[in-house]
């Protein structure tokens, strides 16, 4: 924990992270949280996880190695967080243990049964075999530590096994060979299924059929006895893409893809078993650096394929289904578009279908009266629906715009293919403004005859982050709020023209002035005795002008309710109990992802929903859009999300800093969990409705 200006406390962004993800895996300890999904919250857990060392601790460890002194204050803050981050992840990592094994006792009361390559009997091992000769066979070749030099090329998203085998030579000495294999977990998956006995259900792991098959797979090596033993690594994730005149953006993109496959290793896992002759060949392969992390685990790795585990025909055990409802406005006659033009609308994903945005976008393709299409992208699913309308509206004749991001991270592959589909149609693509990513999810629909439409959302237009991310799509035909979203597309593309917006937040124009400029109000409304309160959720809190900003609110007595559901920088723990500021984060079914903003102005309410965080990145270096909600009964549905989650007992953690992660309470909770009541609000509304 480092301070900030005014001695107060500030919480380094990795360091909060790593609560965070705590917090994820204190769900799978829940017992009120279904069996199948706390085995998907260790699972997420150990995704996470990977994606962090790959990102954040690769970042670390770039500073820790740049040399010089103008960057010796970074290089020790970095050396700090990383030690910090060790230590944490030594204490999780036994945590996360136990709960694994406490789940499979739990899963055996449930007569679902893991069982091991040593416990396996004649059936199953029949079952075994031919399971071998179906799928594996000729999948798997083992690679002798002694014929590579580097492991350059193997994927760092896969699990291995170390192998030592053992031969017998003419002398009648025993000589080992060491190698190494990737299991085919892409085609057969993590975990296979045997036949069900006597009503009881068994399950293996991949790991355990390889080791049952290993006489198979090194046929004709001569060996007869077989250790084998599990190890993934991680790599550093950061692209290098080197600036030049003469590379076009899509040129840097492919070369920096590359330089990913062959990042550096930074973190390996393994059997704590193995033995230390095979783990130093295999180390001696990675060439892991000073820096870098060498963590002894258990018999099994990756346990991000727990959210995959089979569900053995037992729905029981996982979360009682949420069908998305559908909103009764965009069933009305006359069409969506005609809907919004007469009032502002509002979807909340995944309890509201994505469908009605889709059927914007349908219909704006095929309307005589729509001209002009324009369309910010981060991130897409994979068989789009969005990118289909867009292409069939510019088939259409529309004039169609469509800025792609294509330094999504983890996603450039993927949208540099949309891109050049969307290019093939006639569409107009615009890559974005670099040096700035593009994050903020807009959209504008150009009328021939006026009434223009826009839509700002929290989040991507992706029919799979829908489904499992909670976000919020506004709709609105506000004739200043729409010209200024129009007015968004001309800055992205020519981001040097001087742009002014009156209604909505851009960053990184004044997007930060104008959220510090609104927290000053609330200052001096409480000081005049006027209404005065901050109400956010959001996703991460970690600029230190902003978190210092909301402490110098909290000492002034404004009231400072957040909904976090990731970083942050806040320690409210470190506080006086004067400062009423409380920072509440839930994990939960879907991953909470919409931003809203909400400023008691004096007694004149003012809402804000948009794609940006609370981070330098967001604030300073991204282009994103915050817009103001008008209408009355769009800004009360606003509220009413931060207000239901600031009253959620049941999956609330209170987030102060320390990373305890206690349950979070309040005077007035709710009956269920934040997204349970939300569900059951909204379709008691869409009943009313029908």
């Amino acid at each position: 924990m480092s301070t900030i200006k005014s001695k107060m406390p500030y919480l380094e962004r990795d360091v909060s992270w790593m609560h965070f993800n705590r917090r994820v895996m204190q769900e799978a300890c829940r017992e009120n949280v279904p069996l199948l999904e706390r085995l998907s919250f260790l699972g997420i857990y150990s995704n996470n996880l990977d994606e962090f060392f790959r990102v954040r601790i690769a970042s670390q460890n770039r500073i820790i190695e740049w040399a010089g002194k103008q960057g010796e204050k970074e290089v020790k803050l970095a050396r700090s967080v990383v030690r910090q981050i060790s230590r944490l992840n030594s204490v999780y990592q036994k945590e996360y243990e136990k709960a694994i094994g406490d789940l499979y006792q739990q899963l055996q009361k449930e007569d679902i049964y893991l069982i091991t390559d040593e416990q396996v009997d004649a059936q199953q091992l029949e079952f075994i075999r031919s399971y071998y000769d179906e799928k594996i066979d000729c999948l798997i070749v083992p690679i002798a530590f002694s014929s590579v030099k580097h492991l350059d090329y193997d994927s760092d998203q896969s699990i291995y096994h170390a192998v030592r085998a053992s031969r017998t030579n003419a002398a009648g000495n025993t000589v080992y060979e060491y190698s190494y294999f990737e299991l085919p977990v892409q085609v057969c998956g993590r975990f296979v299924r045997l036949p069900d006995k006597d009503g009881k259900s068994y399950i293996m792991y991949l790991d355990d059929v390889i080791r049952c098959s290993l006489p198979k797979i090194y046929a004709g090596s001569g060996c007869r006895s077989f250790e084998s033993y599990a190890f993934k690594f991680t790599r550093d994730a950061e692209m290098e893409i080197e600036d030049g005149q003469r590379n076009g953006i899509l040129q840097k993109i492919s070369k920096g893809l590359k330089s990913r496959k062959k990042g550096e290793p930074l973190r390996v896992v393994y059997d704590g078993n193995m033995p230390t002759i095979l783990l130093r060949r295999l180390l001696r392969k990675l060439e892991l650096g000073k820096n870098d992390t060498l963590e002894e685990g258990g018999r099994y790795h990756n346990h991000k394929d727990l959210m995959k585990f089979p569900l053995c025909g037992r729905k029981e055990l996982g979360y009682a289904p949420m069908t998305p409802l559908n909103v009764p406005w965009a069933q009305e006659e006359g069409g969506i578009l005609n809907a919004v033009k007469r009032q502002d609308r509002f979807i909340h994903v995944p309890y509201h279908g994505f469908s009605a945005f889709l059927g914007l976008l349908h219909e704006a393709a095929l309307s005589p009266e729509v001209k002009s299409i324009k369309i910010t992208l981060y991130r897409l699913a994979k068989d789009s629906r969005v990118i289909s309308t867009l292409i069939g509206a510019a088939r259409n004749g529309k004039k169609v715009t469509v800025v792609i991001e294509l330094l999504a991270r983890f996603d450039e592959e993927s949208n540099m293919v949309w891109a050049q589909k969307l290019q093939d149609a006639g569409v107009k693509v615009i890559f974005g403004v670099e040096g700035l990513k593009v994050h903020s999810k807009i959209v504008h629909i150009g009328m021939k005859k006026g009434g223009n439409i826009a839509c700002i959302s929290t989040g991507n237009f992706h029919e799979g982050n829908a489904k499992s991310y909670t976000d919020c799509i506004m709709m609105t035909s506000l004739k200043r709020v729409v010209s200024e979203v129009s007015l968004m597309f001309d800055f992205i593309e020519k981001p040097y023209f001087t742009v002014k917006f009156k209604e909505l937040l851009v960053s990184p124009n004044d997007m930060k002035r104008k959220f510090l400029s609104l927290i000053d109000e609330e200052i001096r409304n409480h000081k005049a005795g006027r209404p005065a309160y901050i109400k956010i959720k959001i996703n991460h809190i970690t600029d230190r002008v902003m978190v210092a900003k909301l402490y110098e609110a909290a000492r002034a007595g404004v009231e400072v309710d957040l909904l976090v559901r990731g970083n942050c920088s806040l320690v409210t723990a470190a506080l006086p109990k004067s400062c009423r500021i409380r920072v509440c984060g839930i994990i939960d079914r879907y991953l909470e992802h919409s931003r809203i903003f909400v400023f008691a102005c004096g007694g004149e309410e003012k809402v804000f929903m948009g794609s940006a965080d609370w981070m330098p990145r967001n604030l300073d270096n991204r282009i994103e859009v915050v817009a103001p909600v008008y209408d009355p009964t769009l800004k009360q549905e606003m509220k009413r999300i931060v207000e239901y989650g600031m009253r959620d007992t049941r999956q609330g953690r209170l987030v102060d800093g320390t990373g305890n992660n206690e349950p979070w309470t309040c005077d007035n909770p709710l009956e269920t969990g934040s997204q349970q009541a939300l569900y059951e609000y909204y379709a008691a509304q869409c009943a009313k409705n029908d």
